[in-house]
């Protein structure tokens, strides 16, 4: 297995725009998530990286929220990802969308969102599939050079692993928009055709609609893009008294008193 480690600085997109389809994937995100986003509450709600500022939150009851990130883009605390400066158990929902295939130690960026994170508090993870045919362009030489085919991806089934190992429980494991992601973003309208009577624009989008729900329904697990919800369990150590005891194996050893040897006295009448 590949190390997680990257040996060189990745470029850490400052926006969605950046990405390719980048509007499309953070709109498919933001519909998964927004269901457990009006379940989280509590007091803080994280986002770490620039791509998770924008990312949608607004239906949560946390009025308390805040992105950490490297760029002032989409940020109100400038600081690295890997070394968060927060307390220990400060805040209840941690979100990372697409932030470990831009980071230099993945492990160490969930070690952190972990210690940072409350007991049975929250985190949303999200980040492509190699598993899929977005991951299948890492394979094309012209395009391993390109943003973000040339950072390394992980597969969700390791993403569970390391939370797992952290004692998280995974709540959910998604996979949505079955595509390479290569292509442009299309502007969505409803067209009546054009003066000529060309249709195709129409044609194409009910065909990719087709092809999504068919691939959603058969082919959950190629999804190019993965969205994890984990819940942070913390089990309580309770002392559990011994009902026996045992003996002490040395025993005080008997000194005779000095009395012990003479003669009783008798009484004289």
């Amino acid at each position: 297995m590949k190390s997680a480690l990257a040996y060189r600085e990745p470029s850490s997109p400052q926006n969605w725009q950046a990405l390719p389809m980048g509007n499309v994937v953070l709109d498919a995100i933001n519909q998964t998530i927004a269901p457990w986003t009006a379940k989280f509450f509590g007091y803080h709600l994280l986002k770490i990286g620039a791509l998770s500022g924008a990312l949608d939150c607004h239906l949560s009851p946390i009025n308390h929220q805040m992105t950490v990130a490297h760029c002032r883009t989409n940020s109100s605390v400038i600081a690295d990802i890997d070394d968060l400066p927060f307390i220990e158990h400060s805040v209840d929902v941690c979100l990372l969308g697409h932030a470990l295939e831009f980071s230099v130690d993945p492990h160490h960026v969930l070690r952190e969102a972990s210690r940072v994170l409350i007991p049975n508090g929250y985190m949303v993870i999200t980040g492509y599939n190699p598993i899929s045919f977005a991951g299948l362009n890492k394979l094309m030489p012209y395009r391993r050079k390109q943003m973000p085919w040339r950072e390394q991806f992980f597969t969700p089934m390791r993403v569970k692993d390391w939370l797992e190992l952290m004692g998280f429980e995974i709540l959910e494991d998604t996979r949505i928009l079955h595509s390479t992601l290569a292509g442009q973003t299309a502007t969505n309208h409803t067209s009546k055709g054009s003066p000529n009577g060309d249709d195709k624009p129409v044609q194409q989008g009910k065909i990719k609609q087709a092809w999504q729900t068919f691939a959603q329904a058969y082919l959950p697990a190629i999804g190019s893009v993965y969205v994890i919800v984990a819940k942070k369990r913390v089990h309580p150590l309770t002392p559990i008294k011994p009902k026996w005891r045992l003996r002490p194996s040395l025993q005080p050893a008997r000194v005779p008193s000095m009395n012990s040897n003479r003669s009783p006295r008798v009484s004289k009448k």
